[in-house]
C-alpha cells in the first residue's frame, strides 16, 4: 500500500481508502460482513475510512463504530453531515445548529470523541460560508474534529470558501471528495486544478463508476450489479450516455487485456495516477468485492496506458454529465440563465 499526504496536513494516508456507505441498510450488510471488510482493508495497510451520517441514516456509522472498537487510534476517520436525516426540515443543511447536533449524533453512533475528518457532503447555498466556516472552526477548537473538507463542491464553491476563511480568519476546508473515474473526467477541467492551487487533500468517490468499470457490465452480459438494481435508468442501454458508457467500457477491457490487468486494476490505477488525487475510495459491499479492489493497490499505469485511456475518454470529459452532483444550477434550470 502506498501512503500520501494528505494536502498541506502532514498527515499521512493510504491511497486506497476503505468507503463505508454500504455498510447497513444500502449494502444490505450484517454486522459479521462490516467486520471483516474493516478487518481485511486494515490488513492490507488501508488507514483511511470513510463514511457519512447519511448513510443508511446512521446504519454505516454504528457498524463502523463496532468494527473499530479498541483501534480507532492508528486510523484517519472521517464522517460527513449535510444531508436529510429525517422529514424535520432542520435535520439537513449546514448550519451551524445543525452541524453541533448531526456532529454529536456521529460521535455517538461512531462511539468515539473525535473524528480525524469532517466533511460538508453537499454545498448548501442556503448557508453562508461564513456560518459554515466558523461553526467547523470552533468544533475544531473543542477537539471534536481535526480537519474539515468538503464533498463533491463546485470549483467556484471551493474557491469562495478558501475566500471566506481567509476573510474572516477561520479554518479552510483541507480536502474536497469529489467524484472521478475514467469516464467521469470532468473535474479535471476545473476543480482539480483548485484543488491543486489551494493545496487540497482529494478523496476520489466513484473510482469504478458505480460498477461500470468493475469488469461485471460488458456488452451483450445481462447487468446484475446492486447498483444496477437500485438505479437501473444509469444502465439502459437505450439511453445515449449509457450507450456511449459502454462503447467506452469495451475499448477500455481490450486495453486492459492488452496490458495484462483488469478492469478494476486499470480504473483504480488511472484515478491514482493523477497528482491530485490522494486516495481513491473504494467501497466493496462483499470481501470479494475487496479483494478484487486491493490487488490494484500497487498497480502503476504506464503513460503508453494513460495515452490510450485518454484516446478513448478525452480528458475533462463526462460521458453521463447528468448523473454529476456538482453541475452549476443554471445548467439545470433555463430560468436560471435567462433574465427577466
Amino acid at each position: 500500500m502506498q501512503y500520501r499526504t494528505l494536502g498541506r496536513t502532514g498527515v499521512k494516508v493510504s491511497a486506497f481508502a476503505l468507503g463505508a456507505m454500504n455498510f447497513g441498510r444500502i449494502g444490505r450488510t450484517t454486522q459479521d460482513e462490516a467486520t471483516a471488510l474493516v478487518d481485511t482493508a486494515l490488513e492490507a495497510g488501508v488507514n483511511l475510512i470513510d463514511t457519512a451520517d447519511w448513510y443508511g441514516l446512521g446504519d454505516s456509522e454504528e457498524m463502523l463504530g463496532k468494527a473499530l472498537a479498541g483501534r480507532r487510534d492508528d486510523l484517519v476517520l472521517a464522517t460527513k453531515a449535510n444531508m436529510p436525516m429525517s422529514d424535520e426540515p432542520n435535520h439537513q443543511g449546514s448550519s451551524r445548529r445543525w452541524l453541533y447536533t448531526a456532529l454529536d449524533d456521529s460521535l455517538r453512533r461512531l462511539g468515539v470523541d473525535h473524528v480525524d475528518l469532517y466533511q460538508i457532503h453537499r454545498w448548501d447555498p442556503e448557508t453562508s460560508d461564513e456560518e459554515t466556516l466558523s461553526a467547523l472552526t470552533d468544533l475544531q477548537r473543542a477537539g471534536k474534529i481535526r480537519y474539515f473538507g468538503s464533498s463533491t463542491f463546485p470549483a467556484h464553491r471551493i474557491v469562495e470558501a478558501q475566500w471566506a476563511a481567509r476573510e474572516h480568519r477561520l479554518s479552510r476546508y483541507v480536502t474536497e471528495q469529489p467524484s472521478y473515474s475514467v469516464l467521469q473526467r470532468g473535474i479535471e477541467a476545473h476543480v482539480l486544478p483548485v484543488t491543486e492551487r489551494y493545496g487540497l487533500g482529494v478523496l476520489a468517490w466513484s473510482p469504478l463508476a458505480s460498477g461500470w468499470l468493475s469488469g461485471a457490465v460488458r456488452e451483450g452480459r445481462e447487468i446484475t450489479t446492486s447498483r444496477s438494481k437500485i438505479l437501473p435508468e444509469r444502465f439502459d442501454l437505450t439511453v445515449p450516455a449509457n450507450r456511449a458508457r459502454m462503447d467506452a467500457v469495451e475499448r477500455l477491457a481490450a486495453l486492459a487485456d492488452e496490458a495484462g490487468l483488469t478492469m478494476i486494476q486499470l480504473a483504480l490505477g488511472f484515478v491514482t495516477a493523477h497528482p491530485a488525487v490522494t486516495s481513491a475510495l473504494i467501497g466493496p459491499r462483499t470481501t470479494d468485492h475487496l479483494h478484487a479492489q486491493l490487488a490494484a493497490a500497487d498497480t502503476v499505469l504506464p503513460a503508453d496506458v494513460l495515452d490510450a485511456i485518454d484516446e478513448i475518454v478525452a480528458p475533462g470529459t463526462d460521458l453521463a454529465p447528468h448523473e454529476k452532483f456538482d453541475t452549476p444550477p443554471a445548467l439545470l434550470d433555463p430560468a436560471l440563465r435567462r433574465r427577466r
